[in-house]
């Protein structure tokens, strides 16, 4: 069977499977689902941009906004005000984002070729209609991206919207090249999007067999010539395979990607499937890539913070008044009294999610109704787009019975914190603990323990567990923690109120004590 064909029936077994943070849609997509599709890239670019203008406000202020020219200058700003703690090793890492930023000051990738010109891949040509395509840019010309890599509260996330924030004019929203800022998994559901778009058009105009990835990589590329992307993972061989070829084809772009990870690249789908067909992969990213290291024992998430009451426990009467008596005061802020709508018909993908109690920007899900159904991380990403406060009631402590549902939770909370959501939640002990499951064996497992350790939860809290089976499992349990603990800070607060500028202007929610 050829190789792409093979790939192919590989990718249709595993969306049909339905796993928690499988795309469900993969053959081209139907036309009834097009509008949606572009509606929904539309709406999260527009959210995302509102979310930067918005943020800016909090780290600029007028006087100083002039001397904003690099990373390091704006690093030396936010020190200076107290908005980050000073550290010698984050300031070493920010010098060393100045070699690229040098470089793009002056950097000009040229036009993109006429979409029409665009041709299959060099891996494509030995299946398809041969190439004409040459790249935009010598090879020689582009410069070397940066991978940075590192552990759970190592400030990447920090580091990549330092420099975004601060790139040089013309790669600046609305400048002759532009840039993207997106989250992996945002990226990864845009790029499927728009194979299924350019795959369909072809099948229509008889060309089927014609590989979609050139047009693909050119579309991301049109959006901005600096593409940054956080928290990188390979964890198929599906996407193994369509980022080999799309590295390629963005370089031939003349695309700078500056790219977060919890992995080094020789690290990167460690054990996985056919990963010898990802090796090309690895070595394009250490070739094309500054490989940067962010681990130094400090965990800039466990900094203190003050906590604000956002998690409530255990399941009684007096936790469902507090929620209830939280959800109503937030939802007033949309209008007195609320104008509170049941079971609220979402449009996801072409089906409909139930919201059983919302407001304009208030929802309120039980854990059942959130993760007892195969959503995906497309739908929470949707979910908490739409609606800045999110209530979840009702989370019980999960077993192996329940791995799925797990899951699912970890992914619907990484959806909360890339979307900046303000969350609440009540669950059957304290939310630490919610993975502990009593039947597992004793917690032995190092990115657990450390992860506690770090965060000042002790084991006694979180329990035992054997839900987590992978690196990759560990890890995103690790970060979920993490994260928790990060949305449950005032500073959070403050965030997505400023993400949100309608929540900024008119919520006067009580919170508890």
């Amino acid at each position: 069977m050829p190789p792409l064909q093979l790939l192919a029936n590989v990718q249709r077994a595993r969306m049909r499977a339905i796993t928690p943070l499988a795309l469900t849609l993969v053959r081209p997509a139907p036309v009834f689902l097009r509008p949606a599709f572009r509606t929904l890239s539309t709406s999260r670019r527009v959210l995302l941009q509102s979310q930067r203008e918005n943020l800016e406000s909090k780290l600029h202020d007028s006087r100083a906004a002039a001397s904003f020219h690099d990373p390091i200058t704006r690093y030396e700003f936010l020190v200076n005000e107290g908005i980050l703690r000073p550290d010698e090793h984050q300031r070493e890492i920010v010098k060393k984002l100045m070699p690229l930023w040098d470089h793009l000051k002056d950097y000009d990738p040229g036009p993109l070729p006429d979409p029409g010109e665009v041709e299959p891949s060099f891996f494509g040509k030995f299946f398809v209609r041969k190439s004409t395509f040459e790249p935009t840019i010598p090879l020689d010309q582009v410069p070397k991206g940066l991978y940075l890599y590192g552990s759970v509260g190592t400030g990447k996330t920090m580091l990549m919207d330092l420099f975004y924030s601060t790139l040089p004019h013309q790669f600046q929203p609305g400048g002759k090249y532009g840039s993207t800022r997106i989250h992996f998994h945002s990226f990864m559901i845009e790029v499927l999007q728009r194979q299924h778009a350019v795959t369909a058009r072809y099948v229509a105009e008889g060309d089927g067999k014609r590989d979609a990835i050139p047009e693909v990589a050119r579309s991301i590329a049109a959006d901005g010539r600096v593409l940054c992307f956080d928290e990188f993972q390979v964890t198929d061989i599906v996407t193994a395979m369509l980022l080999r070829s799309l590295f390629e084809r963005l370089t031939d772009f003349g695309v700078v990607a500056v790219i977060t990870s919890n992995r080094h690249p020789d690290e990167l789908y460690i054990n996985g499937i056919q990963r010898e067909s990802f090796i090309p992969a690895i070595d394009l990213i250490k070739q094309r890539f500054d490989i940067v290291d962010l681990n130094s024992g400090t965990d800039y998430r466990k900094m203190p913070r003050t906590i604000t009451h956002v998690y409530y426990h255990p399941l009684n009467a007096a936790t469902s008044a507090e929620m209830d008596k939280l959800f109503h005061g937030f939802a007033s802020a949309d209008s007195d009294p609320p104008d509170i709508k049941i079971n609220r018909k979402l449009p996801l993908w072409g089906r409909e999610l139930t919201v059983p109690e919302s407001s304009a920007r208030v929802a309120r899900f039980t854990f059942d109704a959130l993760c007892n159904h195969p959503l995906s991380a497309a739908d929470y990403l949707e979910i908490t787009a739409k609606f800045p406060t999110v209530f979840v009631e009702d989370v019980p402590k999960l077993t192996l019975s329940e791995r799925d549902q797990a899951r699912r939770f970890i992914t619907f909370i990484d959806a909360c914190y890339e979307n900046k959501t303000k969350l609440f939640l009540s669950s059957d002990g304290p939310i630490y603990g919610i993975f502990s499951d009593e039947n597992g064996s004793a917690m032995d497992d190092d990115v657990i323990k450390q992860t506690m350790t770090d965060l000042g939860i002790s084991s006694e809290v979180v329990g035992s567990s054997s839900l987590f089976s992978s690196d990759e499992e560990l890890f995103a349990f690790a970060r979920c923690v993490s994260r928790l603990t990060q949305m449950a800070t005032k500073e959070w607060a403050d965030e997505s109120a400023l993400a949100h500028p309608v929540n900024a202007k008119k919520e006067k929610a009580p919170v508890a004590e």
